[in-house]
């Protein structure tokens, strides 16, 4: 079905925010011309409707972070965070060569953990932490093997330096038909052996220290109005979704305004990206080096999905949960198309009726009207709960950016339920706190998390201005702790 004109609102109507009333503000009851008779000049007085409709409904899309996360404040320039590393040793993309019984593992340029954390490249230091004594296996395409590490070597330079020596349980050839082959392998350490009456390790593992940082970002807005027009009556009844109302236009644009500034400080956190700053161009001087927000950091150190058409795509998604904490209970927050596209997929895992209708489950019954709009389901050991994202659906918001580059649309968001355990710097000490937040600039005298005030000489008299200006400012940045918890839907539907 085509829809046309696309929601276009009719000529006559120009919603836009403007600073002052304006004539595309209200209909026109006093132009002129042949057959018009809507002119305040005719004799027959109109059916005046004063109250302002809402064909829009609620217009702002805040709400969603403080529906899955919370809100700190922070009295510093940045927020620096400490993220646990995995627990056990196992490295993708390492090198094999071998002679006969003897294999070498080399840790080249490619070489990364299971995070696909590239190995270190420092001079004199070994690029991983296994050690002469582990039991390894070591995998490929075509075989799997359990192999004993006799050495590590660390006479070589470059990439040679830290080279993994092993030999297979079973003493037959590193490579050969039907096993390993020469090339890219995986390797994971999953114990040790030693002789009777040896003496024990040399050397030893550290956990990694893995620190991630944010910083905050100033956003601002501002809303004017001249005295003339602030002590000036309309006819139309306003409201807002600040709960204004009155026939005081500016009230409305104030409103607007205000509104538009709560919606921007949530949109700068889900949108923003980590610039490397820069000194000139920036609004009014000063170095502009943005802020990590949420799809940034899902896109840099989360799950990425491109395609969630079939029950298969979700599997594949728990796949990838388990290799990434497991944790039982996520929230999955969808744009319309990807949301049907489940409810689909959910309706077709039940289709035993006439038709393929599913009755008994839901509270479903052949005396009802069927209810295929599912709120969560349970695949697995996972409980995953569904809710649309006005962000994503709305045509003012990301709705427009997705139907423009369809290949690059982010469809949904999972986040993972429950609170984290990191180590603060701030507090030195292991805190819990949710896996999402914003953390806002304040301290004891004062509070940047969402200020405004008023100067000029309407109302608040602290200037010669003759008009009204109401300031806005916040400070802030989100951050998103577990990042490898998270998934991001992207892509075409």
């Amino acid at each position: 079905m085509a829809i046309l004109n696309g929601g276009v609102p009719a000529a006559g109507y120009t919603p836009a925010p403007l600073k002052q009333t304006l004539a595309t503000n209200y209909i026109d009851f006093t132009s002129g011309g042949t057959g018009n008779t809507n002119g305040w000049a005719q004799q027959y007085l109109p059916d005046l409707m004063e109250e302002e409709a809402e064909v829009f409904g609620n217009r702002t899309i805040s709400g969603f972070l403080a529906q899955v996360g919370a809100e700190e404040a922070m009295s510093a320039d940045q927020v620096i965070w400490s993220e646990q590393g995995r627990l056990h040793l196992s490295y993708k993309k390492v090198e094999l060569s071998a002679s006969t019984t003897t294999g070498t593992l080399t840790f080249n340029a490619d070489t990364t953990d299971a995070d696909g954390k590239a190995a270190t490249s420092d001079t004199n230091v070994v690029p991983h932490g296994i050690r002469a004594g582990d039991m390894i296996l070591v995998s490929d395409a075509d075989a799997t093997v359990r192999g004993y590490v006799t050495s590590v070597d660390t006479s070589g330079t470059g990439t040679a330096y830290g080279k993994v020596i092993f030999e297979r349980y079973d003493g037959t050839n590193i490579i050969a038909s039907g096993s390993l082959t020469a090339g890219d392998v995986s390797v994971l350490v999953f114990g040790s052996e030693y002789a009777k009456g040896k003496e024990g390790r040399v050397g030893a593992n550290a956990p990694q220290h893995l620190s991630r940082t944010n910083k905050p970002i100033i956003l601002k807005d501002k809303y004017e109005i001249s005295g003339s027009d602030a002590a000036q009556i309309g006819w139309v009844e306003i409201s807002g979704e600040d709960g204004q109302n009155g026939y005081m236009w500016y009230l409305k644009a104030a409103g607007d305004t205000k509104s538009r500034f709560a919606d921007y400080c949530e949109m700068a956190m889900l949108e923003a990206v980590d610039g490397p700053g820069t000194t000139s161009g920036g609004h009014r001087g000063g170095s502009i080096t943005g802020t990590e927000g949420l799809f940034d950091a899902l896109e840099t150190r989360g799950n990425v999905a491109n395609t969630m058409t079939a029950m298969s795509d979700y599997d594949e998604l728990i796949h990838e949960l388990d290799a990434n904490g497991a944790i039982e209970e996520n929230m999955m927050f969808m744009d319309r198309t990807t949301s049907l596209q489940l409810d689909d997929i959910l309706a077709a895992q039940n289709s035993y009726g006439s038709g393929g209708t599913s009755y008994g489950v839901f509270n479903n019954s052949e005396d009802m009207a069927l209810n295929l709009g599912f709120t969560g389901f349970r695949r697995g050991s996972y409980d995953f709960y569904k809710s649309d994202f006005k962000y994503l659906n709305d045509a003012s918001t990301r709705g427009l950016i997705n139907s423009t580059d369809t290949a690059n649309a982010i469809r949904g968001i999972l986040i993972p339920a429950g609170v984290s355990t990191v180590y603060d710097q701030g507090l030195g000490r292991n805190i819990k706190r949710p896996f999402l937040h914003v953390r806002y600039r304040a301290s004891q005298m004062e509070s940047r998390k969402m200020k405004s005030w008023t100067t000029g000489s309407v109302g608040a008299l602290t200037s010669d201005l003759d008009a009204m200006e109401m300031h806005m400012l916040s400070e802030r940045c989100l951050v998103t702790q577990g990042a490898n918890n998270f998934v991001l839907f992207k892509g075409a539907a």
